[in-house]
């Protein structure tokens, strides 16, 4: 073969590899997260490889100030090191060919946020904002024919009646009384759907089976279960707890809240889980006893709302630091759980998996039960475990969420991030902070 012939392949060969090389480095560029959170006070390091570089903005200079590196000899990483200076929001480019810019990251630089760790296992009593919907269906009317007013008037499972004919609706009984005392041939209803509210109107119709007035449809206005503490704060009295949201068990909706309280459980039974049946803690508790604090909010990343922190401080839980997302490995951590006695236990565990997320999502990591004694109580992670508090290098870092059917072995945890979005616990810094700096 020529010679000319040969340096041209090896140099097509040498351009393909870089082509190649480049193309992974752009691809890992790409989803690098959006936002990245740093403690005020710590470093940071940064490995970035050729044909990029990073750089922070200048007018993020007295937020983090970013030094960088690299070894002797020839090489295509170089390393940044960034120094946290003030709380803030920094901006960071990536550069290509340290020119072009091609992604911003925000660096939130924040104070590290203290929780008391729960583990506590609570009961759970929810009221429905008026009453919802879990099914339709026909009714015999005096004249012995069948009507389905709710379903002609666009009424469907997983809507929650708010009001009848201006009228609030408190449960379910009321709503059988709003009827029967309008005992008019058109009622107004306000339904509230996914969030939005609309209003339809009705033509009720007498039932042969006790002459009263109805509209077709089964409701529900309160639940109840048990579950787990994950955190609360003692300066703010706010709690959050069981890392997924309520909903109901026949339109699997994310259930509506009015109010509704936690309290103090007992627990009585615990069916173990096996593999195609995730087993299960039951509890005592009592509405009248030992309420520990009122539920404010129900989201798909828990419930919340305000606790009485001397009514649970029985634990003698000490505050422990919020970890990251970035922070959160591979490796050894433990769960906080009740089992008996009313006794908050410590359990290993390994997280084997974690998930690049940058916006709230239910499934941030896969844990396996390794502790010897949980798993021969329980079998591992089952129903009531939801919300057990995650801990790992002294950082409380997630909670448990739901149980793989298969395996109970194993489970999902969920960032505890993601469950302090829901409360007024801030860990970030306002997103106009840098913009008013620049003013």
């Amino acid at each position: 073969m020529p010679k000319h012939l040969k340096y041209r392949k090896q140099i097509s060969i040498l351009f393909l590899i870089f082509i190649f090389f480049y193309f992974i480095q752009a691809w890992s560029v790409f989803y690098y997260p959006q936002e990245i959170n740093i403690i005020k006070g710590e470093k940071k390091d940064f490995q970035v490889f050729f044909p990029y570089t990073l750089k922070i903005s200048q007018d993020s200079n007295d937020i983090v100030n970013i030094k960088d590196y690299q070894k002797m000899g020839l090489s295509l990483k170089k390393s940044y090191s960034f120094d946290t200076l003030e709380s803030g929001i920094a901006k960071l480019q990536f550069k290509l060919f340290g020119i072009i810019p091609v992604k911003t990251v925000e660096v939130n630089v924040v104070e590290r946020a203290h929780l008391v760790p729960g583990g506590n296992s609570i009961g759970v009593r929810l009221n429905t904002k008026g009453v919802l919907v879990v099914s339709i269906t026909d009714i015999v009317g005096i004249d012995g024919k069948k009507y389905n007013p709710a379903k002609e008037s666009g009424i469907r499972p997983g809507d929650n009646i708010i009001e009848i004919d201006g009228k609030q609706v408190k449960d379910a009984e009321h709503v059988v009384e709003l009827l029967n005392n309008i005992q008019s041939n058109k009622v107004s209803i306000t339904i509230e759907r996914n969030n939005i509210k609309f209003t339809t109107d009705v033509v009720p119709v007498k039932s042969i089976q006790d002459n009263c007035y109805r509209l077709g449809i089964w409701v529900r206005d309160k639940t109840a279960g048990i579950g787990t503490l994950t955190f609360y704060n003692k300066d703010t009295n706010k709690f959050g707890a069981l890392g997924h949201g309520i909903t109901d068990m026949d339109t699997g909706k994310l259930l509506n809240v009015k109010n509704g309280k936690i309290m103090g459980a007992k627990i009585s039974e615990i069916e173990q889980g096996k593999k195609g049946n995730p087993g299960e803690i039951r509890g005592i508790f009592y509405e009248t006893e030992n309420v520990l604090g009122d539920i404010t909010r129900n989201t798909p990343f828990g419930i919340y709302g305000n606790i009485d922190s001397t009514s649970i401080e029985t634990n003698k839980a000490k505050s422990l630091p919020v970890g990251f997302k970035e922070e959160v490995r591979e490796g050894k951590a433990y769960i906080l759980t009740t089992l008996n006695d009313n006794k908050i236990e410590k359990f290993e565990v390994e997280i084997i998996k974690t998930q690049n997320q940058s916006s709230p999502e239910q499934k941030s990591m896969v844990l396996k039960v390794t502790d010897k004694k949980l798993l021969q109580k329980t079998g591992g992670i089952v129903q009531g475990m939801s919300g057990s508090p995650i801990i790992q290098d002294g950082k409380i870092i997630g909670a448990v969420t739901h149980v793989f059917v298969n395996d109970p072995t194993k489970g999902y945890g969920l960032y505890i991030e993601w469950m302090l979005e829901q409360t007024d616990i801030s860990i970030k810094n306002k997103k106009n902070f840098a913009e008013n700096r620049e003013r």
